[in-house]
């Protein structure tokens, strides 16, 4: 996590059928990842704001090029790799969400994560099921969309760089209502997939996470990384009866709460109403 004592000048990148969210520690899960934003967005046209769009845009494209490599396999002298698993994808992706939430810059957040967010939902159909790093993400995510729609960090109700004199520099109502379409599709989307089969083995994932989430050089692309919360795959000794039963039960849950709390902001935004339920999936 960034230190909020970061200088303004130091940074440099390295509807229908909705389930209604039930609270949770997710969104408290998300922003202790998240690195702490500027105090000030960076200039408009500036060079910091086009570094951090330019390692945006480069990052994503990486992204998407690896995804395709990932059923056309190898040529020789081609050094893109193809994603293995879902988890994968996911560290890549949250790399990006904290760059852009460390710039404070809206104009840049609500672009980039929107793009984001919709790579996501194309990504993760073509993986096995990948609980951990998919839900992570996505809170993560939710954490970003909700603090942009209200212009203050939902947890701690700072305001958020650049809506100090209102929303005007937030989501308009275009975007919102293209957040509001992705959050629909998401949804049923992780329903749907988490549903689909047995998930992916992630112990190497976290293991891979623990490993390099002891640095925190905010001036570096990359720094500030990814969430070393959650337990894993885990199962307790003994009595594992009914851990297939728990594992399932939560993994509802998770898949019921994507995006609860962008649900709660859109509502107010936007003036109607998400509410609903998915084949019985409610929290």
């Amino acid at each position: 996590m960034m230190e909020s004592s970061r200088e303004p000048g130091g940074f440099i990148p390295p509807q229908g059928g909705l389930p209604s969210p039930a609270p949770s520690s997710a969104s408290s899960r998300a922003a202790s990842s998240l690195p702490h934003p500027r105090r000030t967005p960076l200039r408009p046209g500036g060079s910091k704001e086009e570094m951090v769009r330019r390692y945006a845009e480069e990052k994503l494209m990486t992204i998407s090029r690896r995804y395709v490599k990932k059923f056309g396999g190898t040529q020789e002298g081609d050094d893109v790799v193809g994603f293995r698993t879902f988890g994968e994808v996911c560290k890549e992706l949250d790399e990006v969400v904290n760059i852009l939430w460390q710039s404070g810059t809206p104009i840049l957040q609500v672009q980039f994560l929107l793009r984001l967010a919709s790579d996501f939902t194309q990504y993760v159909r073509s993986f096995p099921p990948s609980p951990k790093a998919s839900f992570d993400l996505l809170h993560k995510l939710d954490h970003c969309f909700a603090s942009l729609l209200c212009g203050q960090d939902i947890e701690t109700k700072e305001t958020l760089p650049g809506f100090e004199n209102g929303l005007r520099m937030g989501m308009t109502t275009t975007d919102m209502v293209r957040c509001r379409s992705l959050v629909e599709q998401t949804r049923l989307l992780m329903v749907e997939i988490m549903s689909s089969g047995e998930p992916e083995d992630e112990e190497d994932e976290d293991t891979d996470e623990e490993d390099e989430g002891d640095g925190d050089d905010g001036d570096e692309i990359g720094g500030g990384g990814g969430d070393g919360g959650g337990d894993g795959g885990g199962g307790g000794g003994g009595w594992g009866i009914h851990d297939d039963d728990d594992d399932d039960d939560e993994t509802c849950l998770d898949a019921a709460r994507v995006y609860q709390h962008t649900i709660v902001q859109l509502e107010k935004r936007l003036g109607d109403s998400l509410g609903g339920s998915i084949g019985g999936w409610t929290a």
